[in-house]
């Protein structure tokens, strides 16, 4: 058995940092359910361009391997009495959703405690349930603006940027995933199951890690910095090579002796402008355009054999086709393949979550679900039969009965 197939999760969840989070909890074997909404399209994820065409994307499988699908239109009565029995069956109920939404959908532990006292009740939201912003909409962008991050990105004097993927909304789903999981071992434990309030506006700002004790313990201004360099380790940081860019990183002041080995300039290392890191932070300006100079002699392959033969951490910087290629990337096995109606092999990336001995076999993944494909099995799993299901497909339930 994978480690989480006793775990049955009920999750209204859309678009990327929801999905993104249980997607790692289906892999280790939970039980997805998505609750899609039938009066309006379902996951808004099945609808994101440019590969798209009715309900089905190339952006919705990369966030909803392994899961199952049913219809339910919680806001009927008849939708609210079959999610109230799906939530008897289940070990927590997960959304993402505006801060104000799931009281007005009666999804928090408070409106379902008499359900099911075991429930824990996970709101992945934008800004969290209190606060002045807890009825705003949350985005990645937004967040990345909000927490600091756009701040940070992007050369001196440049214009703020954003990071290249989405990771505000990919770290608050591992967040969602981590207290899932927690609330659900308390509950089983102490009988009594709970509300997790996590947001996105907490991660970002979370994130912000050691830069944010400096500014708060000593007034530190975090800045922009060239090329990527790290703010106080010197040198770490995008170098132009002849042909190309690499990275090198001397985390341990070893690392920078053996540089100078490499670059065939010994007298660096004992020169007292660069003898530490703090030396060699205070005199960056000097040392960095040296560096920088000595890097363009030579392309990147050369670099990198000689580094990586000196044991210096360092790294050719891929494109995203470079990257998912790897070697190391193949060696891990992180490219799932799954069949898919209209595509008919998707291939995708699994989760890096990983229990079990180095080099287990991966578990077979299966793509992400039709809207509604699971609605029948999962009901009649909790005992409806078809008169059961004639009722709530007459009720509206599955949405408007005119169209089933």
């Amino acid at each position: 058995m994978r480690p989480l197939e006793d775990i049955r999760i009920l999750s209204l969840e859309q678009y990327g940092a929801g999905p993104f989070g249980s997607m790692h909890l289906a892999e280790l074997g939970a039980e997805i359910v998505k609750i899609e909404d039938p009066t309006s399209g379902g996951d808004v994820g099945r609808h994101v361009p440019p590969y798209a065409e009715d309900g089905d994307s190339l952006f919705f499988e990369s966030f909803n391997k392994n899961k199952s699908s049913v219809l339910l239109d919680i806001r009927t009565p008849a939708g609210r009495e079959a999610f109230h029995d799906l939530v008897r069956s289940a070990d927590a109920v997960y959304s993402n959703l505006r801060g104000d939404v799931p009281a007005k959908l009666g999804i928090r532990y408070e409106d379902l405690e008499d359900v099911n006292p075991r429930i824990v009740c996970c709101s992945l939201t934008g800004f969290g349930m209190t606060g002045p912003r807890a009825k705003e909409p949350g985005y990645d962008y937004v967040l990345q603006a909000l927490g600091g991050w756009m701040s940070l990105t992007g050369e001196p004097g440049g214009a703020p940027q954003k990071a290249g993927l989405s990771l505000v909304d990919y770290s608050g789903g591992f967040v969602a995933a981590i207290s899932l999981l927690a609330a659900i071992h308390a509950a089983r434990r102490d009988g009594v199951g709970t509300d997790c309030d996590v947001s996105l506006y907490d991660t970002a700002v979370s994130l912000l890690t050691y830069p944010a004790t400096w500014h708060l313990t000593e007034g530190y201004e975090p800045a922009r910095t060239h090329h990527s360099a790290h703010p106080s380790l010197v040198p770490f940081q995008a170098f132009e090579a002849a042909d190309g860019w690499l990275v090198v990183g001397c985390a341990k002041e070893k690392f920078w002796q053996r540089l100078t080995v490499v670059l065939d300039q010994p007298d660096l290392a004992t020169d007292p402008r660069f003898v530490t890191f703090r030396e060699r932070d205070r005199h960056r300006d000097v040392l960095v355009p040296l560096l920088e100079e000595l890097f363009r002699g030579r392309d990147v392959a050369t670099w990198i054999a000689a580094m990586a033969a000196a044991g210096i951490p360092c790294a050719p910087i891929h494109d995203v086709g470079e990257a998912l290629t790897d070697s190391h990337t193949v060696a891990r096995r992180l490219v799932a393949e799954t069949d898919h109606p209209r595509w008919g092999t998707v291939r995708s990336l699994r989760s890096p979550v990983r229990v079990g001995p180095p080099g287990d076999d991966t578990p077979p993944a299966r793509g992400g679900p039709a809207m509604g494909e699971h609605t029948e099995s999962v009901l009649r799993g909790i005992g409806y039969d078809d008169e059961r299901l004639a009722a709530l497909r007459a009720a509206g339930a599955f949405g408007p009965p005119e169209e089933h």
